[in-house]
């Protein structure tokens, strides 16, 4: 798994039975700079070859890769001894929600990371391209998480959220009791997105995101800027509905920037401000859409976020008196869930059985999910 930061490549590993999948190990690789770079430039709509889109997605492909081959060592595992890979693929393009395109009304994605490549390599079948499937029947392609969240945290008589907080934040909505039919999810908007493209240009590079939120610790928020964001159309959009770096990326950090000089804003203050509308667009979401409907006991916050202090600080204070809990209290690393999840998608589709949620992701239908690479014969 490669999130939509493109900073690193997640590895888990995970041992699959019918009534208890199992994860075993986990860790993550760097993805090389170069490589990060041109992922971030073309992910941002920057004019692009058709030749350096293929290129990148072979490219990338042997990074896949060479990270399922280097968990392999770590983790004393021959590849022998594994059925399969899934891989999620790095999108660099995401539109859920169908637009006029050459006359006609049309939704998309494209993760790309070629599956041949990593089966070839690996000598491993692998499962690869799980978005477009569920596009093909009428949902968004995202999110598909909820079907892991689903299995993790069902619980008979605990109403639970699940919240990721990678590149963008997305919850998974489980009421107490839950059928696969109740669980609804969606994108809330942006997570560390903004914050790491902010560190990174107020560093020059230096960093890529604000470890335990020290930069910023250092500003004060500006109430009068984070009711502008808050004010975002984005957030006023009912579910299902999910975004990405088309709508959060470059030119939403220029604006931010434009807003950050209209309020005085120094680099920490606009760090401080942005940390909170991470946190309050969360809460926005739940009180908007979920908590009228639905009694939630738990908020399980996984992903980078969840060791920002200052956004699990808000959400605490924000639900109270809903428990806000990180995921490695109920047994997935906070830097795992992902991972794990695309190697429970891959299983499914392995099996023939769908494993889109319909209610998550505004299908009309299920759908088995993904693209199978199978391996060179031995």
């Amino acid at each position: 798994m490669s999130g939509t930061s493109a900073d690193a490549i997640d590895v888990a590993l995970v041992q699959i039975s019918p009534t208890h999948p199992q994860l075993l190990a986990h860790t993550a690789r760097p993805l090389p700079s170069a490589l990060r770079a041109e992922i971030l430039r073309i992910a941002e709509g920057a004019p692009a070859t058709a030749a350096q889109i293929s290129q990148l997605n072979f490219r990338l492909g042997h990074a896949f890769a060479e990270a399922a081959l280097a968990a392999l060592r770590q983790f004393r595992i021959p590849a022998s001894r594994i059925a399969l890979i899934g891989s999620h693929g790095q999108t660099i393009f995401h539109q859920g929600r169908p637009v006029p395109f050459l006359g006609h009304p049309t939704a998309s994605t494209l993760q790309i990371g070629e599956p041949a490549i990593i089966a070839a390599r690996t000598g491993i079948p692998t499962v690869a391209d799980f978005r477009p499937a569920d596009i093909a029947v009428g949902g968004q392609g995202a999110p598909l998480v909820p079907f892991a969240d689903y299995l993790l945290y069902r619980h008979a008589k605990l109403g639970r959220v699940s919240l990721n907080l990678g590149g963008i934040a997305n919850v998974t909505v489980i009421p107490a009791n839950a059928t696969p039919a109740q669980i609804f999810a969606f994108d809330t908007g942006p997570a560390n997105m903004l914050l790491d493209a902010l560190v990174a240009r107020f560093t020059h590079g230096r960093h890529h995101f604000d470890k335990d939120a020290r930069l910023a610790r250092r500003g004060r928020a500006i109430p009068a800027l984070l009711n502008e964001l808050l004010r975002d159309p984005y957030l006023r959009q009912p579910p299902p509905k999910s975004t990405g770096r088309e709508y959060y990326g470059a030119a939403y950090v220029q604006k931010l920037l434009a807003l950050a000089k209209k309020h005085r804003a120094r680099p920490a203050d606009l760090l401080r401000t942005i940390t909170l509308f991470t946190a309050l667009s969360v809460v926005d979401a739940l009180h908007g859409f979920v908590l009228p409907k639905i009694k939630i006991h738990q908020l399980i916050v996984s992903g980078g976020g969840a060791h920002n202090p200052l956004i699990m600080a808000q959400l605490a204070a924000a639900l109270a008196p809903i428990e806000v809990l990180p995921s490695s209290q109920l047994g997935i690393p906070e830097d795992a869930k992902e991972a794990y999840a695309f190697a429970l998608l891959a299983y499914e589709t392995w099996r023939q059985r769908p494993s889109n949620l319909p209610n998550a992701t505004g299908a009309t239908r299920p759908a088995i999910l993904g693209k199978i690479s199978y391996a060179p014969p031995r």
